[in-house]
């Protein structure tokens, strides 16, 4: 077998790294348990990977048992499935979806390298939105997990344009090689369209002013292809909030205007509509769902769906109330902290 060749690391100017691409550590976490440690004690998430979200209370309501097969419909860093995976105890199957190829080549390398092969884990390239052609080519499910949040992989890399606190080009795509750019995306759309978006996928109370300042400086020949162009256009937008509360609203409002850029780039609530929809019919009697969602919309069609189909005894047992991440979590996790889960356990 031919040797592989050591590759060296990226030389940088300083003391640390600063371009993204420079910083080693980023791109292989795992092997700085001590700097993971650290970094995960203080409150944040270590750059380059992600903290999984309420692990313990998703198994306690799935049951996995030995021989069952489960689907993880948003594979992201792996760290959910992993744990599903050791629930089957060398029995079953899981077969994780993903749109993202870049983030889900990384790990599905990760989780063979845990030990787990093809006989117990496969990997499909495929929108979420698809369960029912997987489930015509595999069988029903026991089980099915649905974390509908970005990966914080995504949101570090300044290369996917997720993050408003990062310079990048403002692209937003799961999958950057499919569809339009949130760049692309605001050149061809109108003012009032942009204005609906803001509202309908973030309730952003600043639409209408965001949306003037960012089609005026447009309109001038200002180029809004980068997340720090329209960072610095929301900044303006806001110029008449008090000076005590201006930082404030608008850390807040570009949190929310690129969430509602971001939803629709991947026309991200069709894909939970087309899912909730196809739901049931890829269940086994008896399987159980849960759902993390980490924004008011995801978290009303999750809750109609499952109080619908329970009425008409598609579901024998719904969640009556969210659930959410203990105080302990969301201390250690900031990232967790709005995400809501919801239930649902399919009729005998």
């Amino acid at each position: 077998m031919e040797e592989k060749k050591h590759k060296r690391r990226v030389h940088y100017s300083g003391k640390y790294p600063k371009k993204f691409e420079e910083k080693y550590k980023e791109h292989n976490p795992e092997k700085y348990a001590d700097t993971i440690e650290h970094v995960i004690s203080k409150g944040s998430t270590p750059a380059g990977m992600h903290i999984s979200i309420m692990v313990q209370e998703i198994l306690d309501f799935l049951q996995i048992k030995p021989g069952q097969q489960g689907l993880d419909c948003t594979l992201g860093y792996g760290g959910h499935t992993r744990k599903m995976l050791e629930q089957l105890q060398g029995q079953g199957r899981i077969y994780g979806l993903d749109v993202d190829p870049i983030e889900s080549a990384k790990t599905v390398e990760r989780l063979r390298g845990f030990g787990f092969g093809e006989d117990i884990f496969q990997f499909r390239l495929i929108n979420f939105a698809n369960i029912d052609k997987v489930a015509e080519e595999v069988g029903k499910f026991d089980f099915v997990l649905a974390d509908l949040g970005v990966s914080s992989m995504q949101i570090d890399n300044p290369e996917r344009g997720f993050s408003y606190k990062i310079d990048g080009p403002l692209d937003l795509r799961l999958n950057p090689k499919h569809g339009e750019s949130a760049a692309e995306r605001l050149h061809n759309i109108t003012e009032e369209e942009f204005i609906g978006m803001m509202i309908e996928n973030s309730d952003e109370p600043y639409a209408k002013v965001i949306a003037h300042k960012v089609f005026s400086l447009m309109a001038k020949g200002n180029s809004m292809d980068t997340t720090t162009a329209l960072r610095e256009a929301i900044a303006e937008a806001l110029w008449k909030v008090p000076k005590e509360e201006k930082d404030q609203a608008i850390k807040k409002s570009c949190a929310r205007v690129f969430q509602a850029l971001r939803i629709d780039v991947n026309s991200e609530f069709e894909v939970l509509y087309s899912f909730l929809e196809k739901l049931p019919g890829i269940l086994n009697p008896g399987g159980r769902v849960a759902i993390l969602t980490f924004h008011s919309g995801e978290d009303r069609l999750v809750k109609k769906s499952f109080k619908e189909l329970a009425k008409e005894g598609v579901y024998s047992d719904v969640s009556s109330d969210v659930i959410r991440p203990s105080v302990e979590e969301c201390r250690i996790n900031p990232r967790s902290k709005s995400t809501k889960m919801r239930w649902a356990i399919k009729g005998e």
